[in-house]
């Protein structure tokens, strides 16, 4: 049965009324995500993922990358452990329905050529082919497209005088935290979604760790860098090269606690190790708590 909508819940998720007391203070004590940012680095071993990756290419899939195969990795993942697909807003945390994946584009390899964001909605049980083919349309729509909603609503705010600006942003944040943002406005933000990923290995440069936003309700951000090479002797004396990735991860931890997220990580890079899963659907969905 689908949910229906209930007294304090949001235009973007439900309101989780059956948290822990202490989950539902965290919030009142950590009040905006800088109090609350956990910041996580790991590598892995991307030997297996780069032979999937290949033969998906040549099967008809150009393009295909490691971009991707994050997204897809962790939608497969908040299938299983939907609480990282949370947010908290208004000093209450909520549950997404969809996976809202946000990025910035730029629209051509150029230091002054104009960018802007794109936001998808994934849902649970999409496989990494549906990842590929509504990633693709959405930067395709963007890069022909003259302007987005994004670019369409920073256009129109930029035209307000400085000192009224202010105030503006101050009406949209309060009209956030009870919940009565218009959903034209959540639609276009950038800093509404379930997460950013952001590929700087593509502009050829280390791993980064973005900070999250204090505006918006974007609890998430994964930075992953360029491949490297890494050379390891054997149990026999051999030596061999191996590929690796390094990534970062920085989160709102009011949304779960440590051990909830420690076992979605290690399903997170398990699924990488190993994305052939992700060519079907996920045999069962959890739902989160209510």
């Amino acid at each position: 049965m689908a949910y229906k909508k209930r007294l304090g819940d949001r235009k973007d998720g439900r309101r989780l009324r059956t948290l822990e007391p202490y989950n539902g203070l965290i919030p009142f004590i950590m009040k905006v995500k800088s109090d609350a940012s956990n910041f996580f680095a790991d590598s892995i071993e991307i030997t297996e993922a780069e032979k999937f990756l290949r033969a998906k290419r040549i099967d008809g899939q150009p393009g295909l990358g490691l971009l991707h195969l994050f997204v897809a990795t962790f939608v497969r993942t908040a299938s299983q452990y939907p609480g990282i697909n949370r947010f908290v807003s208004g000093q209450r945390v909520f549950a997404r329905e969809y996976v809202e994946f946000v990025t910035t584009v730029k629209k051509e390899m150029r230091i002054n050529a104009p960018e802007t964001s794109i936001k998808i909605a994934f849902d649970p049980r999409d496989t990494i082919d549906d990842v590929y083919n509504k990633l693709n349309a959405e930067v395709a729509k963007v890069k022909d497209a003259a302007m987005t909603d994004t670019d369409d609503v920073a256009k129109a705010l930029m035209k307000i005088p400085r000192l009224l600006l202010k105030f503006v942003i101050s009406l949209l944040t309060t009209l956030d935290y009870f919940g009565k943002l218009p959903k034209s406005l959540i639609k276009a933000s950038p800093f509404h979604g379930s997460l950013t990923i952001s590929d700087v290995g593509s502009i050829g440069i280390p791993v980064i760790y973005h900070h999250l936003y204090n505006f918006g309700n974007m609890p998430l951000f994964i930075s992953f860098g360029a491949k490297r090479k890494v050379y390891e002797t054997q149990p026999d004396g051999t030596v061999i090269q191996r590929k690796y990735i390094d990534f970062t991860l920085v989160m709102d931890e009011r949304i779960c606690d440590g051990f909830y997220f420690s076992q979605a990580f290690k399903l997170f890079r398990s699924i990488l190790r190993n994305p052939q899963v992700l060519e079907t659907p996920p045999e069962t969905v959890i739902e989160d708590v209510e």
